[in-house]
């Protein structure tokens, strides 16, 4: 039976923009590319098939999340094939350009493209000696390439120079072999996203704008300006996935606390309802990261890793969710749930609506490429992620984002800092503009 494209399973993690996969390799076993720590899609998409993973791959040092391919091992007693490059301190199988790995009929090669990280590799996927596709990681992505400077300053330059080189490699395989990207659509580690998952190699030489560019100093220039800002744990975590993240040994769960013990630890307390819940009532203090699918993004902006703290939810909200979400940052400080949260908790904020803005200071806590696209008139521009650093002073503000939450996240920590006067808006720039029918700013 020949190679299905349908055996190359996307599993995609929505909040932070990548796509891990899980290949069925026709013997009841399976390899895994760039899976996170969080192994439930994977574990219930290999449980569905009958698959036993045997190989866990990884294209790069990760720096938006922990790696899950040490726990398969552990777990499964599957092979990690990485970059020999990358120095890992646990087992693996260290690779090396054109390096090949026989999966049991089908075989893949590592092909070093750097740029991304110094030690990226791409993974050629062949039946016999054709091209399946290539699990491009943070190296050729859809109509782009994964940004360059999360290394380090000093390295960005060569960096990009190193991946103009390798879009090029990657150009020159077939048109209709596969291109399966780890980042997308959301990541930060993408520059910029792209709405699709995968593509072909053909399909790119004929839409991706970088890949029409000969000259690498056009090409630094046009990848490095369309970096934006990225999450501070961003930092963190290549190392973590060097030494290997710590195994989990048992099913994590939240367990319950009392706010004493969590304020005797000095924890800090991040309420996880939804806007309207926070908004109405919530512990004087706390931050709200409301639960969504970008919890893990904000948790690892926002809250230090070394800080403990523990979190207030609601009761539909699944914790084993939060739990896992902290994980897959390495988070590791989560103490527990606060269980005895007193009826008619001490602060509130107020959430208005576009016909309430008025005359009043608005602060937009969106990325500088949405704050660009359309904006408030006169509004105030702060990242969320820069807003700690800031000098917001005391006047009366209106904070908003793209729908609420990141709004939200903004007026919990500048109330924190002793700022009272401040409202979160309901909805984002394009409500404002539909309800109150006034135009919106663009900086072009």
């Amino acid at each position: 039976m020949g190679f299905s494209p349908s055996q190359v399973i996307p599993l995609v993690d929505e909040g932070l923009g990548n796509t891990a996969y899980l290949v069925d390799l026709g013997d009841g076993r399976a390899l895994t590319m760039d899976v996170p720590r969080d192994l439930r899609a994977v574990r219930r998409t290999a449980g569905r098939l009958g698959l036993t993973v045997a190989f866990a791959a990884d294209t790069h040092l990760h720096a938006d999340y922990l790696s899950g391919s040490l726990q398969l091992a552990h777990d499964a007693g599957a092979t990690v094939l990485a970059s020999a490059a990358g120095r890992r301190d646990f087992p693996h199988r260290p690779l090396h350009d054109g390096d090949e790995v026989d999966l049991g009929g089908l075989t893949l090669r590592a092909l070093a493209t750097p740029g991304h990280t110094a030690e990226h590799l791409s993974f050629l996927l062949l039946d016999g000696n054709a091209p399946l596709g290539v699990f491009t990681g943070g190296s050729l992505i859809v109509g782009s390439a994964a940004r360059t400077d999360l290394v380090s300053p000093d390295q960005t330059e060569a960096l990009t120079r190193a991946q103009h080189a390798s879009l090029r490699r990657l150009s020159r395989l077939p048109d209709e072999a596969a291109v399966w990207p780890t980042h997308g659509a959301g990541s930060y580690c993408s520059a910029p996203p792209h709405a699709e998952h995968t593509s072909t190699i053909g399909d790119e030489k004929r839409t991706n704008p970088l890949l029409r560019i000969a000259d690498p100093e056009v090409f630094a220039r046009r990848l490095v300006e369309g970096l934006g800002s990225y999450p501070t744990y961003f930092s963190r975590l290549p190392e973590i996935n060097r030494r290997g993240p710590g195994i989990i040994t048992s099913r994590p769960s939240l367990r319950p606390i009392d706010l004493g013990t969590a304020l005797g630890a000095k924890a800090v307390v991040v309420d996880v309802r939804p806007v309207p819940d926070f908004a109405r009532g919530h512990l004087e203090g706390s931050v709200s990261i409301p639960l969504r699918a970008q919890f893990a993004t904000w948790l690892g902006w926002i809250v230090p890793a070394a800080q403990p703290f523990v979190v207030v939810r609601g009761p539909e909200q699944d914790p084993e969710e939060i739990v896992w979400q902290s994980l897959k940052i390495g988070h590791e400080n989560l103490m527990g749930e606060v269980v005895d949260v007193p009826r008619g908790t001490a602060d509130t904020i107020d959430v208005i609506g576009a016909d309430q803005v008025g005359d009043s200071q608005v602060l937009d806590v969106r990325q500088a490429a949405e704050f660009r696209d359309g904006h408030l008139p006169c509004a105030r521009h702060v990242e969320l992620g820069a807003l700690s650093g800031a000098d917001i002073g005391d006047e009366p503000l209106v904070v908003m984002c793209g729908h609420g939450e990141r709004a939200a996240t903004a007026a919990s920590l500048l109330r924190r800092t002793g700022h009272r006067h401040v409202a979160i808006l309901s909805g984002g720039a394009d409500d404002w503009a539909r309800i109150t029918r006034l135009p919106l700013e663009r900086d072009r």
